[in-house]
């Protein structure tokens, strides 16, 4: 009987929050090792799954640089990065394409369609979605820096009743090329296009920690003016500065809330989304 009140209970919570997010989008961005342990993967795709069931409209943009490792590492192909970026030589991006639009993106589409869902799968080419230079500075090879985004095939998918699932392979402005692009960023500029609720980047961390490496002092609000002066006390350092960054132009932008999440947690997304308590960090 308890655990039939508790569940109740859990759903009388969430209700005020599927109040309040019915009808609006949440782009959701996905990879790291949520897309790589099997239970996480479902995790994510049922929680994506329930909150389309309630009328949220959400975008999942992934990347899969695991996936792109393992076909390199087939191929004898060396994984080379250049200041935390792929570089991508023509053969690199010939493979990113056919790895990030081909197998991941059709597999998660074709998971969410057996799991009871309905999905779409698209990336930065179909319709110029993300329009794309080559990435100025160090030499990066085939990897671009967005400059447009057209989103016009995802608010189709969305008002068709579908989850588009987008690959992040951009539309070459500059040259005859697409251009391999940073999912975290590509989210984050289609979230702003979209005029979206929430931005959530699944991560492989809680969130911003005050003390490294220590769950416990996790930050669970961050103030976009706040931004600065945690990078200068280096609470927010290495890979997680692009990704606050990303949430910071996504608030200045017009997105009402972005989201830090522990990917690696199960179903972190709904604990995020439709209860108090929350997961990760929050930056609005």
């Amino acid at each position: 009987m308890s655990n039939n009140f508790e569940r109740a209970q859990t759903l009388v919570e969430a209700l005020p929050y599927i109040q309040e997010f019915a009808g609006k989008v949440v782009v959701i961005k996905y990879g790291g090792n949520a897309m790589i342990s099997p239970e996480l993967f479902d995790a994510v795709i049922e929680d994506i799954i329930l909150l389309q069931l309630v009328g949220i409209h959400v975008v999942l943009v992934h990347g899969g640089g695991p996936e792109i490792n393992d076909m390199l590492d087939r191929l004898g192909l060396e994984s080379r990065f250049v200041n935390g970026l792929r570089y991508t030589d023509r053969e690199t991006m010939d493979i990113v394409q056919s790895v990030l639009c081909g197998k991941v993106n059709k597999d998660l589409v074709s998971t969410i369609a057996r799991k009871g869902g309905s999905a779409i799968g698209l990336c930065g080419l179909d319709g110029k979605l993300f329009e794309a230079i080559k990435m100025s500075g160090d030499d990066y090879g085939y990897v671009g820096d967005i400059t447009a985004v057209n989103p016009g095939v995802v608010l189709n998918a969305i008002n068709d009743g579908h989850i588009p699932v987008i690959a992040t392979v951009a539309f070459g402005v500059d040259d005859d090329t697409p251009y391999n692009v940073n999912a975290d960023t590509a989210a984050a500029k289609l979230a702003v296009s979209l005029c979206a609720e929430k931005l959530i980047l699944l991560t492989n961390t809680r969130g911003v920690l005050l003390v490294k490496d220590d769950d416990s002092t996790l930050i669970k609000i961050i103030r976009p003016w706040e931004i600065d002066n945690l990078m200068a006390k280096n609470v927010i350092a290495g890979g997680m500065i692009p990704k606050v960054e990303c949430c910071a132009d996504a608030i200045a932008g017009g997105v009402r809330r972005t989201h830090i999440l522990d990917g690696r947690i199960p179903h972190s997304i709904l604990i995020e989304m439709l209860t108090d308590e929350g997961a990760g960090t929050m930056i609005y």
